[in-house]
């Protein structure tokens, strides 16, 4: 798989000091700045500490199972804002190269959110995933919606939600999770019909094969 995140620290130069501060116990495969310098910190081989305590479709080593890539940003913490297209633009041929030679399924280029919603919210609700996905590089959120509230209750959505991919340990942070990276202009964490009808949508298309 390959994991998203933002340093959320002030400057490239300041995270690049910390990705290679041992004593940090942090690193990522690569760094893109907002200025669109793609700087590779670990070979794609070798195991990077990007993903912390995580989990994805089962998996729970996730840092031996996934190239993890930081984008320079501020984050929440520092004035969150819009990626910049630089940057956006040398993710694009970046991660298009990563998925074809690893033969990465769209369903596994996730957000660290993604992988550990109870402890990350990057690389939060204004990363671009609708543009990635016009390149074929990550799930678009579905176009159209074949049931709407299809769960009868929350423990069957928390059943789908599981089943899709997500740790639901903490449900709600689950759920903002969900919602962060699929219906991002609401995020409270609320289980309603509208995130119902998405992730029914995402497991249908992907029980169809077109959710790869």
């Amino acid at each position: 798989m390959v994991v998203i995140h933002y340093t959320e620290m002030l400057g490239k130069e300041a995270a690049l000091e910390r990705l290679c501060d041992p004593d940090a116990k942090v690193s990522a495969h690569y760094l893109i700045g907002e200025d669109g310098e793609v700087i590779r910190l670990v070979p794609e081989a070798r195991r990077a500490w990007h993903g912390g305590v995580a989990y994805w479709r089962g998996v729970r080593d996730v840092n031996s199972a996934s190239i993890g890539i930081e984008l320079d940003h501020p984050g929440h913490l520092n004035g969150y804002r819009h990626f910049s297209d630089a940057q956006f633009d040398a993710l694009v041929p970046l991660l298009a190269r990563i998925v074809r030679e690893h033969d990465v399924p769209r369903a596994n280029v996730v957000g660290h959110s993604d992988i550990a919603p109870a402890r990350k919210i990057d690389p939060g609700e204004l990363f671009p995933w609708g543009r990635l996905a016009q390149y074929g590089l990550c799930l678009p959120t579905p176009a159209k919606l074949e049931r709407l509230d299809p769960f009868t209750n929350d423990a069957a959505f928390y059943l789908a939600l599981e089943r899709f991919g997500y740790d639901i340990t903490d449900g709600i942070k689950a759920v903002e999770a969900f919602q962060r990276r699929w219906r991002p202009e609401r995020i409270d964490g609320v289980i309603d019909g509208q995130v119902r009808a998405i992730l029914f949508q995402l497991l249908l298309d992907r029980d169809r094969g077109a959710a790869r």
